[in-house]
């Protein structure tokens, strides 16, 4: 675990693997931290170098006022791997962090040179429907959304397994000004229009049970990028590395062994 400390911020970081090795870097959806990504880390490949953080309001990182923009988590983002001399990742991003994903390679193409679209958009909901997320988080904290958001996040099946209560403490336990700052970003968001500027390789993975960006949605921004693939989990929601680890890594293994990543 270690901070860097970008100024307006400071972000808890974890570099796992090969110190040596090609740049997966991994950005969590709203709600969760970088421990997100723990059921998939033992089945991906040695010779990686795995970096992940916990973006500003959540885990472990600091949490400045809200609203957040977008351009902020990018800026973070771009910062951290600057500071870290990474170049040519592939930067896999989920919800929140795919639309980090598709900011960063916009702004910055030397950093990413491939990019993993998980349960993400080029845009998310309406500024009405976050608003209204922020406001009831104002009022009655995380918790008063935290079922609501298991049932989005996962399939039935997984949501009657004891598991869901290490996922629901993640999300009640993330600071409220932080969830509602990440909210008011996506809430401004809309990158239908830099993000089919782009030409790089991109993989997009869906659940077919998520109720957060249904996998159409998810599919229609992949398809803005030539060239693109696409892969649907079955019987996942919209955290499919948790409920999935194994289908995830090797969907994941497999993009990384076709752009020569490893």
């Amino acid at each position: 675990m270690q901070i860097a400390d970008l100024g307006d911020v400071q972000l808890h970081y974890r570099i796992d693997g090969d110190p040596d090795g090609a740049p997966v870097v991994f950005a969590n959806s709203l709600g969760t931290d970088l421990r997100l990504w723990d059921p998939i880390l033992p089945l991906l490949p040695a010779g990686l170098r795995i970096i992940r953080y916990d973006k500003r309001g959540h885990g472990l990182s600091s949490c400045p006022p809200a609203p957040y923009s977008m351009g902020a988590l990018v800026r973070d983002a771009e910062q951290l791997l600057d500071l870290l001399d990474v170049r040519d990742c592939a930067f896999v991003g989920l919800s929140i962090g795919g639309m980090i994903a598709q900011g960063l390679a916009v702004k910055r193409l030397d950093l990413v040179r491939a990019m993993v679209l998980s349960n993400t958009a080029a845009k998310i909901g309406t500024a009405d429907m976050w608003n209204a997320r922020i406001d009831a988080v104002r009022e009655g904290g995380i918790a008063a959304l935290a079922d609501p958001v298991m049932e989005r996040w996962f399939s039935e099946a997984f949501r009657n397994t004891p598991e869901l209560a290490l996922w629901r403490n993640m999300l009640v336990r993330q600071p409220s000004e932080g969830y509602a700052g990440c909210s008011a970003a996506i809430a401004g968001t809309d990158f239908y229009t830099p993000t089919s500027g782009l030409r790089l390789p991109t993989l997009g993975i869906a659940g077919d049970r998520d109720g957060a960006t249904p996998p159409d949605l998810v599919r229609e921004t992949v398809k803005l990028i030539p060239g693109s693939q696409f892969h649907l989990m079955k019987g996942a929601g919209h955290l499919p590395c948790v409920e999935n680890p194994a289908e995830y890594a090797r969907v994941l293994r497999g993009f990384l062994a076709d752009i020569g990543h490893i």
